[in-house]
């Protein structure tokens, strides 16, 4: 029962203040300097991927989960002993909501700068695209010293890459400082007709449009026979002579057969597949979830620079 005369006794025991002090202070000391040892140790190579204000308001967030104490309370514990770990186990939950609160205010109240730092961090994400994007050699849509590059593999006859590629319109519509690479994944096994756009768009580009060609291909994916694709590349005004005897020649073949080289290095099986700033995406590939992935890509690009 709560009384006065217990909440004073109880927050002078050393069961209570023992629970407190181990979860209002404990908690976020234990994750902060442990996350701390272990960047010194390793000398940068192994560090939290947020920033330290990110680390210690998780560390506070911590100490709110109360369930298996209470458990392990009533297991080891009886009487006056229980009656005041339960109080402390219950006053530290609130006490971290608390100080999660007044740790996440005060990061929220610094310059925009610092603030990115300590709930970002400065470390360096992995990079999980293995072949870096070559300014020379990549079809690239967007301006050329653009913050943040989004490259999607991809075959022009799977239909989720149509489906996705009015996401990527708009994504390079909404954000002027994002530019776009495309490279090819032909899924020859499930799309018959995929290697052969891959090479179409790669004769085009020799003729300077590929962008106008990948656009058509996108456009009409039922319908990518060797007849469309020189009636395309006939609307394009393009050297049709030149472009079937490219074709015949398999021309682009190397040029595909690199790029799907670089999407097993980067362990990619499927299409759509994206990366941004280097980093997979793993979400979905509607205009939403590519707009923050974009969002926290030009964040960590700012306080990096």
């Amino acid at each position: 029962m709560l009384n006065a005369s217990f909440l004073a006794r109880a927050y002078t025991s050393p069961v209570t203040l023992g629970i407190l002090i181990g979860y209002l202070v404990g908690k976020p000391v234990g994750t902060a300097g442990c996350a701390w040892l272990v960047t010194r140790l390793s000398h940068g190579r192994l560090r939290p991927p947020v920033g330290w204000g990110a680390v210690v308001g998780a560390g506070a967030v911590a100490g709110i989960g109360f369930t298996v104490s209470l458990l392990i309370a009533s297991l080891a514990l009886s009487g006056d002993a229980l009656a005041e770990a339960k109080l402390g186990i219950l006053s530290a939950a609130l006490g971290a909501t608390g100080l999660t609160w007044v740790i996440f205010q005060a990061v929220n109240r610094l310059p925009a700068r610092p603030r990115l730092r300590a709930l970002l961090g400065t470390a360096e994400v992995i990079t999980d695209l293995v072949v870096p994007v070559d300014d020379g050699r990549d079809h690239i849509r967007g301006p050329e010293k653009a913050p943040v590059t989004v490259v999607e593999y991809g075959d022009f006859e799977c239909p989720y890459c149509g489906l996705a590629e009015p996401a990527v319109r708009e994504l390079l519509s909404d954000f002027g400082d994002v530019r776009y690479v495309w490279r090819h994944l032909p899924l020859t096994d499930v799309h018959p007709h995929a290697q052969l756009a891959a090479e179409a768009s790669e004769a085009a580009a020799k003729q300077g449009a590929f962008w106008e060609l990948h656009d058509l291909l996108l456009e009409h994916q039922g319908a990518l026979t060797m007849r469309d694709l020189i009636g395309y590349a006939s609307s394009l005004s393009l050297d049709t002579e030149r472009f079937i005897v490219d074709l015949r020649k398999h021309v682009g073949a190397a040029r595909v057969a690199e790029d799907t080289d670089s999407a097993d290095l980067s362990g990619v099986s499927g299409t759509p597949t994206f990366f941004v700033n280097g980093m997979r995406h793993y979400g979905a590939y509607d205009i939403e979830t590519l707009s923050k992935a974009v969002k926290l890509a030009l964040a960590r690009a700012k306080i990096s620079a």
